[in-house]
């Protein structure tokens, strides 16, 4: 099959043209994201409008002084020039004017042609004289000239040839000069605002909870000042971090036997019918204490920033299966997964953690709505993607935000109607960013879809 030229050549620069537009994007948002760059082109700008500002002040004085006072003279002298020259003109004459001064001299003529410089060009610029205009002639620019009676035209310009070429050179020196002060106040402007570079790389660290390197301290200016103050900053929030981090360890740790032995009395009491429902009440609320302590040990060791993941191949689909399978017996969920998942790195136990807990969300939120909770898989050349989405009411917008920070409910009485205290959303986004990729929550309209995307390449 023949494609016509006219398509082919209307379709093939599309995606080309694409993607030089994005390049111009990337280099536009650069280049006004950098600060540097501003300076230099404030720097540019200010030197551009000071040069033209003097230029044209400069011009008017001058102009103003060749119209009153220069030209006048200069026609006058001319024209004393051209007597001296004579009628009919005296090659002689005018040869010893050339050797006597930076002068050269055209005539032509009904009895005489000459040119005192015939293989340079003279002048330097258009200029009107009293009787004629200057006129371009084989070339060559004549500054002014005068017409004899006896019909010959003599022309006058510069003989100078190096002289000529001199305010070519002035220019391009000026430009190198321009062009060097220009790269020289770069790299000026670079060395001062170097410290905002560490400041910016020493705050994603301090953001990642990296608070091991502070700031490098180079100079002792305002920037440097400002990177103290980041570093005590830092210092600070390192130290209240680690306190609380302590203190929920010690107080998890703490607990952890006084429950322990609690639900082994509570295990011991009668089974009478008359102890059992305060027994299992009793059970149930130590099996849910201890949970919390669980989590919390977990969401502890997950947003240290050290969490040590045992990563292996796996293959999420099956750890889906084998999820309902051991929890979710019986409980109406439904499973759309994709074949041919790629495998990916993950640690078994904290995927099947962050399962159970999108699952458990989506059963209790679910409000006994049809169709019954699903969770979906899907992939495509750069991550895979985990949909967990129930048919429920739905959260309110204001609330999605929130959703996945510790301890957060839209229930503010916590019933135990609702379940949970606010830290299985939570768990379940410390377990995706540990694996390096994100969770997204959304209103599906009904319900709510928590989607998880794992990148098939893990975290570096």
């Amino acid at each position: 099959m023949t494609v016509p030229k006219a398509v082919a050549k209307a379709a093939a620069p599309s995606m080309p043209a694409g993607a030089d537009r994005n390049h111009q994007r990337r280099w536009r948002r650069r280049i006004g994201h950098s600060l540097g760059l501003r300076l230099v082109a404030l720097f540019l700008l200010l030197a551009l409008a000071l040069t033209l500002t003097f230029l044209g002040g400069t011009r008017s004085v001058f102009s103003g002084g060749w119209r009153d006072v220069v030209r006048p003279l200069i026609v006058d002298y001319v024209d004393r020039l051209a007597l001296d020259v004579g009628t009919p003109p005296d090659v002689a004459r005018a040869q010893a004017l050339t050797e006597r001064l930076p002068l050269a001299i055209r005539i032509d003529g009904p009895l005489v042609n000459w040119e005192s410089q015939p293989q340079r060009r003279h002048g330097f610029g258009r200029a009107n004289s009293a009787s004629a205009d200057s006129q371009e002639q084989d070339g060559a620019w004549w500054l002014l000239t005068r017409s004899t009676a006896d019909g010959h035209r003599i022309r006058f310009g510069l003989g100078d040839a190096g002289w000529q070429h001199r305010p070519r050179f002035i220019g391009w020196a000026t430009l190198a000069m321009l062009l060097l002060l220009t790269a020289l106040a770069y790299a000026y402007v670079r060395h001062l605002l170097r410290p905002l570079a560490d400041i910016r790389s020493g705050a994603v660290r301090f953001g990642q909870g990296d608070f091991s390197r502070p700031i490098a301290l180079r100079r002792d200016d305002e920037l440097g000042d400002l990177a103290a103050q980041v570093n005590a900053m830092a210092s600070s929030l390192h130290h209240m971090l680690d306190a609380k981090r302590q203190l929920l360890l010690a107080i998890s740790h703490e607990l952890r036997s006084p429950l322990t032995r609690a639900r082994l009395n509570a295990e011991l009491v009668s089974d009478h019918d008359e102890h059992r429902t305060a027994r299992d009440a009793l059970l149930r609320d130590l099996a849910e204490m201890g949970q919390l302590i669980t989590d919390l040990l977990e969401s502890e060791r997950l947003s240290s920033g050290h969490a040590a993941l045992q990563r292996e191949r796996s293959d999420l689909n099956a750890l889906v299966r084998d999820v309902l399978a051991t929890h979710f017996i019986g409980r109406d969920v439904q499973a759309d997964l994709a074949p041919g998942l790629p495998a990916l790195a993950l640690d078994r136990t904290r995927i099947k953690l962050l399962l159970r807990n999108l699952l458990e969300n989506a059963l209790r939120h679910a409000a006994g709505a049809r169709p019954p909770p699903r969770v979906s898989s899907s992939f495509n050349a750069q991550a895979v993607t985990l949909t967990v989405r129930d048919f429920g009411p739905g959260v309110p917008e204001a609330h999605l935000p929130h959703l996945a920070q510790a301890f957060y409910r839209v229930d503010a009485a916590r019933q135990r109607a609702t379940g949970g205290v606010g830290l299985g959303l939570h768990l379940c986004l410390l377990v995706v960013q540990a694996h390096g990729g994100r969770m997204v929550l959304r209103n599906a309209m009904p319900g709510l879809a928590v989607e998880v995307t794992l990148p098939l390449a893990g975290p570096e």
